[in-house]
């Protein structure tokens, strides 16, 4: 176990650096980098096309000047200044250099700042974080708590009439897109148009600070009401189904039909024998599971409910190719999947004895 678990950490040097690089080269094949960007917003336009204000466009010329070129944006402005901006930003350096400079920092733990704000890689993760964190936990719990029972039962009951009217319900859930149900739920319960039930935005009040520990717990679940129904309404199918169809390949086993021949009760059967040998399939989606609960990736239900997290953070990052933030994010979570994988094997092991990791080649 000690020789596979020593392997596989030792491959996520080669996966990492492959991710990074494949991920880099799109980069720079992406037209609108952030000296563009810059430039447009020194010529009065933002990156949308529309006028940029007059600070803007100052804050980013002053930034150049206290810092022959090939963007195309660079038609009519100072040459001197191009090269202050292709400095500021690093791209004054071959692509290749650039890169193996990255990997350097990268493996010191060292991400840099970002472009366009005025903060660390590090410090902006730190501060969506917590955002990011409650989302995932709450639905990834709410999913998990529902949908193994679920499935354990609808296996049973196969083909009943229970078992139809359930995935009828949760294939119709699945179908619905979150930020469409978002919109309905703000409209039904929100005060969008009919009752207001919930906030529609934010994570806890403005007077949460003056509130008690109480009222900071109902506070804090008021506000994850909304928002936690929205993720967890599509994530019931997949894990449902796969849960069902697991227990459905055990119980027809011979080791189940000796089981019941020696007098053991369906009980005694399905949470003594089945249980543990239908649960590894489920064990395998954990690695994703818990990756969910630091990245959603839903960052549309963060735009809508004006929840500042990880996912509203990566899609401005793209938009702005704000590049240090682009590949710290994705190094830091790339990393945490590959660990967490490696944790699934090794939990393998410790559910079912059988299974031996040194045998593999």
């Amino acid at each position: 176990m000690l020789a596979y678990v020593l392997r596989r950490l030792l491959l996520i040097i080669p996966t990492l650096f492959g991710i990074l690089l494949i991920n880099f080269i799109i980069t720079q094949a992406a037209p609108g980098g952030p000296v563009e960007q810059a430039i447009a917003k020194i010529q009065g336009l933002d990156t949308t096309g529309n006028r940029a204000t007059g600070s803007e466009q100052g804050e980013i010329s002053q930034q150049a000047q206290n810092n022959d070129s090939s963007y195309r944006g660079a038609q009519g402005l100072d040459p001197q200044l191009i090269k202050d901006l292709e400095k500021q930003y690093g791209f004054d350096k071959p692509a290749s250099e650039r890169f193996w400079l990255m990997i350097k920092n990268y493996l010191q733990f060292d991400f840099g700042q970002s472009f366009f704000r005025d903060a660390s890689v590090i410090s902006l993760i730190q501060e969506k974080m917590p955002v990011s964190i409650s989302l995932g936990l709450w639905s990834t719990l709410i999913v998990y708590l529902i949908s193994i029972p679920l499935g354990i039962k609808k296996a049973i009951k196969h083909g009943s009439r229970f078992d139809v009217a359930t995935s009828s319900l949760i294939i119709v859930g699945y179908a619905i897109p979150g930020f469409l149900f978002a919109i309905l739920l703000i409209i039904l319960f929100a005060g969008g148009s009919y009752w207001q039930i919930f906030p529609m935005q934010g994570l806890v009040s403005e007077n949460f600070a003056q509130l008690s520990t109480g009222e900071k717990i109902l506070d804090y679940a008021h506000h994850m009401v909304l928002p936690t129904i929205c993720l967890t309404i599509g994530g019931f199918a997949t894990l449902t189904m796969l849960t069902k169809n697991s227990f459905l390949d055990e119980v027809h086993k011979q080791y189940v039909m000796t089981a019941k021949a020696k007098g053991l009760n369906d009980n005694q059967v399905l949470y003594g024998h089945v249980f543990r040998n239908a649960m590894l399939i489920i064990i395998a989606g954990f690695p994703a599971a818990l990756l969910g609960v630091f990245f959603t990736g839903s960052f549309l239900i963060e735009v809508i409910f004006n929840l500042d997290g990880l996912g509203l953070l990566s899609f401005e990052s793209v938009i702005n190719r704000d590049y240090p933030v682009i590949f710290g994010t994705l190094y830091i979570f790339t990393l945490i999947g590959l660990i967490l994988r490696i944790i699934s094997d090794m939990t393998y092991m410790f559910v079912d004895p059988r299974i031996d990791f040194n045998s593999r080649r």
